[in-house]
Parts: structure tokens; C-alpha cells; sequence
């Protein structure tokens, strides 16, 4: 385990491994740099990379401000960027992909960008979470009921059934694992706010965003995960679709095929 600091004086743990051009992996919810699908991943992508996989703040070993902003989760890739080597590729999964574009937007030394499905939900006929979706996640962190919060966030936030939260209860290391990070859900919802109302995405966003990106969709993911991400690759200046069965991640994530599609496109392709 490595440590940087952020700007705000907040200590940020990374994993380093493998060598070649530097690659920050950026997690989304519920997602941490020890979860399975991230270090697989990061394994996969290790022969070609120098892959840099951390916590975000308030998670794992990584340290937490006292008060949240998307600002002080941008200083974090920022200094890890900079840790890197002042320039780095960058792929971010559902609201990690959220973070990782704000980033870019910032002007964040992002050499090419892929956005892995970010949870975007812009037609009016797919579900949307409540109005005070954020406010709720706040309310059942600051008392204290991570087990509540888990369950209003997957069920209103990200559609999945109840039946499925309930599974997870019972199998120990998986919810040990959710409720471990749960205190970082209204990050999340704070990312993700103003993008899952059911309406198009704003035509100015990501005007800013110049540097080759990668948009990824998996064919067998929800019809709302896949809209949003094709209306994001519509939008941005220079970017690419790819739609492919196994790149789904509402389920488990097949590090084998997304890091040969990462490598290919980070090492191979070239954007008009």
C-alpha cells in the first residue's frame, strides 16, 4: 500500500503494479481498491500498465474531509495524477466514470478517458430515483443506518430488486463489504445528481473534455445504463462507443474483457 496526500491535506492509499504508461483505475459505488472485480482488473491491465488503484476518500485505507465536495474528489485524482507522473489514462466505472469526466473537465492531465457505463438516466420512460433521492442517502447515513441506506440505494438509486439486497444480507464477506463503504453512498449521490431525472443531458457538458474518450456499454445491461451511455457518447467532442455482451457492471465484472478492450484502445486506437 502507497499514500499520497491530497491538497486538502487527506491521506489517499493506491496500489501500484505493473509497468508501462500510467493507468488510474477510479472506482464507483460501493467499490473500493481490494474489491474483487478492481484488482482483477488491475491484473489484467498490468502487463501494459503502471496501474494505479486507490480508495477513494473515505474508503479502505484512504482517509476522509470533514466535509464532502465533488472539488476535493477531483484534487484527489489530481494528486494522483501528479504522483503518476504529472499524466496518466484514466477509466472510471458508473459514478467513478462521473467523477473521472468532471475531472477532465477540470482539466485534469487525463491523456485519454474511458467512461464505463455512468449511471445517466435520460429518457423519461425509464425509472428515476425520488426528487430528494440525495437528501434521503444523507439522512439514513448521519443516523447511523448503513443497512437502511444500502437498501434505499440500490433500490431507488439503481433499480435493483429488493429480493437481491436481501440475498446479499445473508452472505456475510459480501455485505460486510457494502456496509464497510455505505457511509460513502451520499458521495455517490451527490455525483450522480442532476443526471438520473429522466431528462437529456445537458448539450454543453463535457465541451471541455478534448482528449480521446471511450464510452462502454454492455449489450446485456439495463436499457437506462445503455441510453445514457450512448447520449454521452453523442456529446462529447471526441469520442467513441463501444458496445459489447460482457461489459456490463451491474454484475460481476469481466476483468479479461475490459482490460483488453482499455489496452486496445489506450494503447492502440486513434480517435479522428
Amino acid at each position: 500500500m502507497n499514500i499520497i496526500i491530497s491538497k486538502d491535506g487527506t491521506k489517499i492509499a493506491y496500489d501500484k503494479i505493473g509497468q508501462g504508461p500510467a493507468l488510474i483505475l477510479v472506482a464507483g459505488a460501493f467499490s473500493y481498491r481490494k474489491f474483487p472485480g478492481q484488482v482483477q482488473l488491475a491484473k489484467e491491465l498490468s502487463d501494459q500498465f503502471t496501474v494505479y488503484n486507490y480508495d477513494r476518500r473515505g474508503r479502505g485505507d484512504s482517509g476522509d474531509g470533514e466535509h464532502y465536495s465533488i472539488e476535493r474528489e477531483i484534487e484527489d485524482l489530481e494528486a494522483l495524477i501528479e504522483e503518476a507522473g504529472g499524466k496518466a489514462y484514466v477509466w472510471g466505472l458508473s459514478s467513478g466514470a462521473v467523477l473521472a469526466m468532471n475531472a477532465a473537465e477540470k482539466g485534469a492531465k487525463i491523456t485519454k478517458l474511458a467512461l464505463h457505463e455512468p449511471p445517466f438516466i435520460v429518457k423519461a420512460t425509464d425509472r428515476t430515483p425520488p426528487e430528494d433521492f440525495l437528501d434521503q442517502v444523507t439522512r439514513l447515513i448521519e443516523e447511523e443506518k448503513r443497512a437502511e441506506a444500502i437498501k434505499y440505494f440500490m433500490t431507488q438509486g439503481m433499480g435493483a430488486p429488493a429480493l437481491i439486497v436481501s440475498m446479499m444480507r445473508i452472505m456475510p464477506g459480501v455485505w460486510a463489504n457494502l456496509m464497510s463503504v455505505a457511509h460513502t453512498l451520499p458521495y455517490d449521490a451527490r455525483l450522480m445528481q442532476g443526471y438520473m431525472s429522466g431528462t437529456p443531458l445537458p448539450t454543453q457538458l463535457g465541451k471541455g473534455i478534448t482528449q480521446p474518450s471511450l464510452v462502454l456499454e454492455g449489450v446485456e445491461s439495463p436499457p437506462s445504463l445503455r441510453s445514457g451511455a450512448q447520449a454521452l457518447a453523442s456529446i462529447l467532442p471526441n469520442a467513441e462507443l463501444l458496445s459489447k455482451k460482457g461489459l456490463g457492471h451491474t454484475k460481476k465484472l469481466n476483468a479479461k474483457l475490459i482490460g483488453s478492450e482499455l489496452t486496445a484502445f489506450f494503447l492502440l486506437k486513434i480517435i479522428d
